[in-house]
């Protein structure tokens, strides 16, 4: 698919087909240990946005052949409450996976959850024991965006030795773990952010462009390299008049419309990397599950 000049990159199907990858080794694991691979997922609170994620993640769960288990606590529920209910489930020997939805209200220290979940069981791998294997080189569980992002860099480009990549944003969710998987696949990286001088400089000599700074069409086609591959992983509402009163449309980090003029391809907002999330989300909790329960799977 393109657009312009630009390629099109269907995060989309390459997650359907990275889930359809997953279903024998789920099925492996369901007859070694006797159930399916288990994702408990702890929503706190009303939401909108966490809502529809969970519902989207725990919709793909089940499709997939596995089984998912919602908590829903009340926004007044403290931090005691949702530390015992992790607790609970790092216990629970029947859970592979525990995801706590983010973000947490603002009386709640979400470092403090995070940290709580069994390092095993932490799909979304955030955790300071999977942040260092990462950073280390050794194998853990990976946060899933950042694994998105690669897997579909990879589909797109092949090999990534030797590529000049430019990330734009340091989060401990995205930019710096998305920076050591890159470092891991011998790209060579640099990581922007909002106290680097002459942003443009630097961005425009990159080979793989990927913007992750929540900050709607930021980028525009003066920050991009002719010939690039662009991964967006804003996703932002904006206010769309013309679709009626009080209507949105959602949009990337990068100017759309202008990144297709220049770059060779790039991801959509929706449609690129969102979906990415999601089944690295459930390829994580098949990794989990097989290593706890010591079961061979295709991959690692």
């Amino acid at each position: 698919m393109s657009s312009n000049n630009a390629n099109i990159i269907d995060g989309k199907a390459f997650s359907n087909h990275l889930i359809e990858t997953l279903i024998p080794d789920i099925k492996t694991i369901s007859n070694i240990i006797g159930r399916p691979p288990t994702l408990a997922v702890i929503l706190v609170g009303e939401d909108s946005a966490s809502q529809v994620y969970v519902r989207n993640k725990i919709r793909q769960t089940e499709a997939a052949g596995m089984i998912s288990i919602e908590h829903r606590l009340s926004a007044d529920t403290d931090e005691k409450t949702l530390l015992a209910q992790v607790k609970a489930l790092n216990d629970d020997d029947n859970i592979d996976g525990i995801l706590v939805q983010l973000p947490l209200p603002k009386h709640i220290n979400e470092h403090s959850v995070i940290q709580a979940i069994n390092p095993e069981k932490d799909v979304d791998g955030f955790h300071v024991v999977n942040a260092g294997k990462l950073a280390t080189g050794l194998a853990g569980l990976v946060p899933c965006t950042p694994l998105g992002c690669v897997l579909l860099l990879r589909e797109t480009l092949g090999d990534l030795s030797g590529f000049n990549a430019v990330i734009i944003g340091r989060s401990n969710i995205v930019g710096k773990p998305l920076g050591q998987l890159l470092l891991a696949e011998n790209a060579s990286v640099t990581i922007v952010h909002s106290r680097t001088k002459n942003i443009e400089d630097l961005t425009s000599q990159a080979d793989i462009l990927i913007a992750a700074i929540g900050r709607p069409e930021m980028v525009k086609s003066s920050w991009i390299k002719k010939g690039a591959c662009v991964i967006d992983v804003g996703i932002n509402r904006i206010p769309a008049p013309e679709k009626g009163v009080g209507k949105f449309r959602l949009v990337g980090d990068v100017d759309f419309a202008q990144a297709c003029l220049v770059a060779d391809s790039i991801t959509p907002v929706p449609g690129g990397v969102g979906p990415m999330t999601i089944s690295c989300l459930l390829r994580n909790t098949v990794l989990a599950a097989a290593q706890r329960k010591g079961v061979e799977i295709g991959f690692k």
